[in-house]
């Protein structure tokens, strides 16, 4: 039989993974922009250096000659960021209505939930700063990163005697590899850790506020990780961990909420699930729902819904434990030795193998390692 809270447990790993493809849907309509940019910079470029003397270029004098790329570098980037803002605008109106609704939808009609301000959660999202800097502010550092690759590269290809059409070429790549052989390849990435991290920054600002407005029907938040092999170290010991809706506490653990899910780090997929209370505690005198067959989404299809990353992980093959955790560590949890949250400190920060050694050397030594 599920419960309530499991219900809600399972439509928010729903929701996280339809969230998953919208993020890709953005993630494509900006790299168009970001393509059609390219497009004009290489352009540019082989108007620019068509019968320069390369190699007694001075540097200087590239770097006047390139002011016009610069110019739509960073014309390009704002293009981007105003796309996306555009774009996360709506996104925070879609993202607290759902919030809304779906806890409306767990909880007895007699119980009041509030709803919040999308335009606060949009002012919050924009003024607090996600992985160290501002979402206003990151699509000029990414141009000016992208200028500085640019000009360094063609003095170099001019050094070693390269023509404008083999440095353009290694700068964009090849349209049959969709440029990922370029060397811009970095700016691409870039952009599209970005737009992730900025709408799990945004979503992560919006379940805050709703469920800090509505903490009086919650017991909890509970971190929900993806159960796959790109999941970081920080987000595996999170997994299934508890904290308070307003303050972000640990709830029976010292491990810390950090930035929180969505925002621990870049690209973050984590989820933050509310625990509501139970009818009894909410002072309604009807009892708690449940239901039958319930399950927890995994890489692998459906798995009991209480499974925590570290229960998964020992149920998978030892080539992806290996690729998790690294030979040693996956040897270890294989031989019974230490479990998944022993190869973390108290507050969460995963060990370094000498770490390991010195705090569990005896399972180090039956191991024989």
């Amino acid at each position: 039989m599920a419960t309530v809270n499991e219900l809600i447990r399972d439509e928010m790993i729903r929701h996280a993974t339809a969230l998953d493809g919208y993020s890709n849907n953005v993630v494509a309509r900006i790299m168009a922009i970001l393509n059609r940019s390219n497009a004009r910079m290489a352009a540019e470029l082989a108007e620019i250096l068509t019968g320069v003397d390369g190699p007694n270029l001075q540097a200087e004098r590239l770097t006047s000659m390139l002011a016009s790329v610069r110019s739509m570098i960073a014309g390009g980037n704002a293009e981007m960021g105003e796309k996306l803002l555009n774009e996360l605008k709506v996104f925070v109106d879609y993202e607290t209505a759902y919030l809304n609704q779906m806890l409306l939808s767990f909880t007895p009609a007699s119980v009041h939930i509030a709803s919040v301000s999308t335009a606060a959660v949009y002012s919050a999202a924009m003024s607090r700063p996600f992985q160290g800097v501002l979402l206003r502010e990151v699509w000029k550092d990414l141009a000016a990163q992208t200028f500085k690759q640019v000009r360094q590269s063609i003095a170099q290809g001019f050094l070693e005697g390269k023509t404008t059409d083999q440095i353009i070429r290694e700068l964009r790549g090849t349209k049959a590899k969709g440029y990922a052989d370029g060397l811009l390849q970095k700016s691409r990435r870039d952009v599209e850790a970005v737009v992730r991290t900025a709408l799990g920054h945004v979503a992560g600002n919006a379940h805050d506020a709703f469920y800090a407005k509505n903490s009086d029907v919650l017991k909890g938040l509970k971190w929900s990780a993806t159960l796959d092999l790109r999941t970081t170290p920080e987000c595996r010991i999170r997994d299934g961990k508890l904290y308070t809706p307003e303050t972000h506490k640990p709830i029976g653990h010292e491990i810390p909420w950090g930035a929180g899910p969505g925002r621990l780090h870049w690209r973050c997929r984590s989820a933050s699930i509310p625990v509501v209370k139970s009818n009894k505690e909410l002072g309604i005198d009807l009892p708690d729902l449940e239901m039958r067959n319930k399950s927890r989404a995994s890489m692998d299809g459906q798995v009991p819904p209480d499974t925590s990353y570290g229960d998964w992980l020992k149920k998978q093959s030892a080539a992806r434990q290996d690729e998790v955790l690294g030979q040693t560590r996956a040897r270890l949890m294989r031989d019974g030795k230490l479990d998944l949250a022993d190869m973390y400190s108290h507050k969460g920060v995963f060990l370094t193998l000498d770490e390991l050694r010195q705090r569990d050397k005896r399972a180090f030594e039956l191991a024989g390692l």
